[in-house]
């Protein structure tokens, strides 16, 4: 069973810095994209960025130029350097495939930034 634990959440104010980390229990990373997706209440989940296997990635246009995605495949791990963090970036982070998998949802990690 694939489970998907995000790590690296925390409270940090406006203009900080966090890294978010997902490590996988079994190695899907080599064969499949990987994505960040992040919710805040009464929204859809939404992607953030993706990264392929030959590391090609993807940003929504709300994080260009401030958000890394980046993945380490020995370590079947995905991360998402995130700077110049916003109010607006306040959400649960997930990580998933994309497009995800209904069985691949964990519990997330909470990004809050205040102003």
């Amino acid at each position: 069973q694939v489970q998907l634990v995000e790590s690296g959440g925390g409270l940090v104010q406006a203009g900080g810095s966090l890294r978010l980390s997902c490590a996988a229990s079994r190695s899907i990373f080599n064969i499949n994209t990987m994505g960040w997706y992040r919710q805040t209440p009464g929204k859809q989940r939404e992607l953030v960025a993706y990264i392929t296997s030959g590391s090609y990635t993807w940003y929504v246009d709300s994080v260009k130029g401030r958000f890394t995605i980046s993945r380490d495949n020995a370590k079947s791990t995905v991360y998402l350097q995130m700077n110049t963090l916003k109010p607006e970036d306040t959400a649960v982070y997930y990580c998933n495939t994309h497009p995800p998998r209904y069985a691949y949802w964990g519990q997330g990690t909470q990004v809050t930034v205040s102003s």
